[in-house]
């Protein structure tokens, strides 16, 4: 049996609303993905219906059911059944276009790439204009996967999103690259690691994914949790940057990773302002100062500005926290 050229990797949990557009999109995908593996995490709205209604539509769509376990996790359970060549995820909430693909799999064969970076736009349902994440990013070369990351972080604009990327599935697993449960914002060492290791990449300039940004309305319990998670990854992807980067022989990059790491670990002081639950803001901001985060971003701030919001948070965890 003739190995098949792209596997597509989806998510599903709880997405209802979305998922028929999201499936629609990849029944057009002109050429056709050769495998669809959805991965449903233990959905309990319509999505187990929805899919099956789609099973016909989508002959070379599989389902995979698993409890529950979050994204990284289903992440990982459709890298472990992907069979294809080369490798894309799609979220179940956005949809792509009908050509999404094609251009990148014709470069990544012609070029022997190891990742083929393409552009997505920013899609609002209609409440104000779609617009494309990268703007004004000419088109590249084939070039080292940290040639891409050095230029990305000089600019300040790095897109960390996995659905942002064709991956050479060998690739993937040869350096064992999986997603970390229960992370969120997990595409950021992904992605990272995945640039240092690929040797030849391209970017090309192409719309390929429509990222939903939906309205959403939470009760302050779900608030409280969405947030208390973020900051955790938050404060777990400064710490693998900054390992990541004290490994590199890269001085120059080294640099400009850790200068990633604050700007993205700096975001957890505005999570823990937004927080409804006040006592537990305090308390995970006293844990960062204990476990020596709040000294980490002090050590490799670029600038006044960064110190004193970085020193303004670690007086508040030794004098009455961050308050009501």
């Amino acid at each position: 049996m003739s190995t098949p050229l792209l596997s597509l990797v989806i998510p599903v949990y709880n997405v209802a609303p979305y998922l028929p557009r999201c499936l629609e999109s990849l029944a057009a995908l002109d050429p056709p993905a050769d495998e669809i593996i959805v991965v449903d995490d233990g959905s309990t709205d319509d999505c187990p219906r929805i899919l099956a209604e789609w099973g016909a539509r989508l002959p070379r769509m599989r389902v995979i059911r698993r409890e529950n376990g979050g994204l990284s996790a289903a992440r990982n359970t459709g890298l472990d059944a992907a069979t294809g060549r080369y490798l894309a995820f799609v979220d179940s909430d956005d949809f792509v276009a009908a050509d999404a693909y094609a251009e990148a799999l014709r470069l990544a064969e012609q070029d022997r790439l190891d990742m083929v970076l393409f552009n997505a736009d920013y899609h609002f349902e209609g409440r104000e204009a779609d617009y494309p994440i990268y703007a004004g990013v000419a088109p590249t070369g084939v070039m080292a996967g940290r040639e891409w990351l050095r230029q990305r972080l000089a600019a300040g604009r790095l897109l960390h999103m996995v659905w942002m990327h064709l991956y050479r599935r060998d690739l993937i697993e040869a350096i064992r690259l999986r997603f970390i449960p229960p992370l969120v914002h997990e595409d950021v060492v992904w992605t990272t690691r995945a640039l240092l290791a690929a040797q030849r990449v391209r970017y090309i300039d192409r719309i390929a994914v429509h990222y939903r940004i939906p309205q959403r309305r939470f009760t302050p319990e779900q608030k409280q949790r969405r947030l208390q998670g973020i900051a955790d990854s938050t404060v777990a992807n400064t710490r693998m940057l900054t390992a990541i980067a004290d490994g590199l022989d890269d001085a120059e990059l080294a640099a400009l990773l850790r200068g990633q790491m604050v700007d993205g670990g700096l975001a957890v002081f505005h999570k823990l302002a937004q927080m409804p639950d006040r006592a537990a803001a305090s308390a995970m901001l006293k844990r960062l100062r204990v476990a020596g985060d709040i000294a980490l971003l002090w050590r490799h701030a670029r600038d006044t500005a960064q110190r004193r919001r970085i020193a303004r948070h670690w007086l508040r965890s030794w004098f009455g926290g961050l308050g009501k």
